[in-house]
């Protein structure tokens, strides 16, 4: 699983992207980016105008007119609440796949040929002829004294065009020069964008065949980006967590609700010619209550419609609810994070409702939701169904690194104690990223023994680690099994360790694979890395081992 974090501070928006394709992750983030970069635009300019609009006022009437704009601004504000649910209705939430394909040219422009230096054509000798005269034949050097200055003018015009010419070529093979590398540049540019661009188009048509075809990763990837088109006003934040299960054909929606300070407040804007001054009406808190559960209940059955109309491939029978908000126990004065409502629906069954005529809480009751009488109170409720984030097969660890030494042969080491090891290694060289490694259940010699979630956007994902005590070259079969289970897993990279070494045909399959191959010496050069010393020595672990089997 692939996953970048993306954040626009002007707007104070942020976003985890996911998804099992790195390409259809970045475009997702692109988008998003590009997304929050128009609308920081237009707040800027339209607060611009605004600014400069007011600055410019001086009658009472205009301000008066600016007051009664301010006011159908704040009530569109509270308008645009009110009509969360009846704004989806308007449009089809399915995915077209045609407007992630980028057709897009390369939007730098080619470097423009430089203009060259251009140089008069060389004076030619027949234009400096010497003026002869009659007497100059007749009186003794004349003739000779002429022809001798028109070959010096010549020769001088000639020096003076020989040295323009020069610095004029020296001149324009600079020019050249650089132009020639910067179209080189252009056009190495032009072909990596044209290369991502193809890569990211061919990504997106991949995961549109793997959705097409109802592979479930597929499936919760497209359901991501169906909520992620979502609009919602600006004040609300718009991050969830996603769990699909295939069997069921159950979507389960952790979704972040907007918490009471997201509300639009403002009820109108007068203009007091007295005071010179403007002056605001808020709505009453009782209004403000009404709005903000209203909303609430909206964003449930908004959502579950989304994701049933965008749902072009049968994919989801049930879809789970769960909203959750950030807020301050009164109680502790603790920021907390609850769970305040949970509806669970059925396809079916939410197909029945005829959405632009219910009364959204009366719907979500309908629906047997679970809340609050008054959402506003931000009642804990337990969730109907929850994301089940945990792996049960992570087992507690424990580290091994310090209590070993230059004698102790890790071959002949207690199995279990190897793959906690492994574990202890791999924790602290993803330590730096922020990564994490779980040891899975005591497997002895078969399965996963740990899985690392690395964060990193470039390299990072689930990363499935086993460790394989032999003394025994290993075999192509383990590799094949680490590749079996990497894909089983979902993971973007397999480790296998081992104290041992490894046969030619298991380097060879692992080839061009996300496999990493790591034998005895690569284990020895990890643990001193780390400041721990031990040896391997695979003839005395063969007689050591053989002791035990005999007891």
């Amino acid at each position: 699983m692939w996953s970048i974090e993306v954040r626009h501070q002007p707007l104070n928006k942020y976003r985890k992207i996911k998804g099992r394709d790195r390409a259809v992750v970045e475009q997702k983030a692109d988008a998003q980016l590009a997304t929050w970069d128009e609308m920081w635009a237009k707040k800027e300019a339209a607060a611009k105008r605004k600014a400069e609009r007011e600055a410019a006022m001086e009658s009472k009437e205009e301000k008066k007119t600016l007051a009664l704009d301010k006011t159908k601004d704040a009530e569109g504000a509270i308008a645009k609440v009110e009509g969360i649910l009846a704004h989806t209705l308007l449009v089809d939430d399915a995915i077209d796949w045609n407007t992630l394909i980028s057709n897009g040219s390369y939007a730098v422009a080619a470097p423009i040929k430089p203009e060259l230096r251009k140089v008069p054509e060389p004076p030619k000798r027949e234009e400096y002829k010497a003026d002869i005269w009659f007497l100059d034949k007749i009186i003794p050097g004349a003739k000779k004294k002429k022809i001798s200055m028109a070959d010096n003018r010549f020769e001088g015009d000639y020096a003076a065009w020989e040295k323009l010419s020069q610095e004029a070529e020296k001149e324009n093979n600079g020019k050249k020069t650089k132009f020639k590398k910067a179209y080189t540049k252009w056009e190495k540019d032009r072909q990596a964008f044209k290369d991502k661009q193809e890569a990211n188009n061919n990504a997106v048509k991949a995961q549109q065949k793997k959705y097409s075809e109802g592979e479930s990763a597929a499936i919760s990837d497209y359901c991501e980006m169906v909520l992620a088109n979502s609009e919602y006003p600006e004040s609300f934040p718009q991050e969830w967590d996603l769990e699909y299960n295939a069997e069921q054909k159950m979507l389960i929606v952790d979704y972040s609700l907007p918490n009471l300070e997201a509300m639009p407040t403002t009820k109108a804007v007068k203009y007091i010619a007295t005071r010179d001054d403007f002056t605001s009406t808020q709505i009453s808190k009782a209004a403000l209550n009404k709005l903000y559960d209203n909303a609430l209940y909206q964003i449930a059955l908004r959502t579950v419609h989304e994701l049933y109309e965008a749902d072009t491939v049968g994919g989801l029978e049930v879809v789970v609810f769960n909203g959750w908000v950030d807020a301050v126990d009164k109680a502790t004065g603790q920021d907390v994070n609850s769970c305040i409502m949970s509806l669970q629906a059925g396809k079916d069954e939410f197909w029945e409702i005829d959405l632009g005529r219910v009364d959204p809480k009366a719907c979500f009751k309908k629906l047997k939701g679970v809340g609050s009488s008054k959402l506003i109170s931000l009642s804990p409720v337990a969730p109907i169904i929850s994301i089940d984030k945990t792996d049960r097969r992570f087992v507690p660890a424990y580290d091994v690194a310090d209590g070993i030494g230059e004698e102790d042969n890790l071959a002949a080491m207690d199995w279990q104690d190897f793959e906690n090891l492994i574990r202890e290694i791999f924790e602290k060289e993803f330590a730096t990223t922020g990564g994490e490694v779980k040891v899975t259940q005591a497997s002895k010699d078969g399965g996963v023994d740990a899985i690392a979630f690395d964060p990193d956007p470039i390299r990072g994902g689930k990363i499935v680690i086993q460790a394989k005590r032999y003394t025994n070259t290993v075999g192509v079969s383990a590799v094949r099994d680490l590749y079996g289970t990497t894909m089983n897993e979902g993971a973007t990279k397999g480790i296998l360790v081992t104290t041992a070494d490894y046969g030619p045909d298991a380097y060879e399959f692992a080839k061009g694979k996300p496999l990493s191959l790591l034998s005895g010496a690569n284990l020895l050069h990890l643990l001193e890395k780390q400041g721990h010393r031990a040896k391997i020595d695979i003839r005395e672990a063969k007689k050591i081992l053989a002791e035990q089997v005999r007891e």
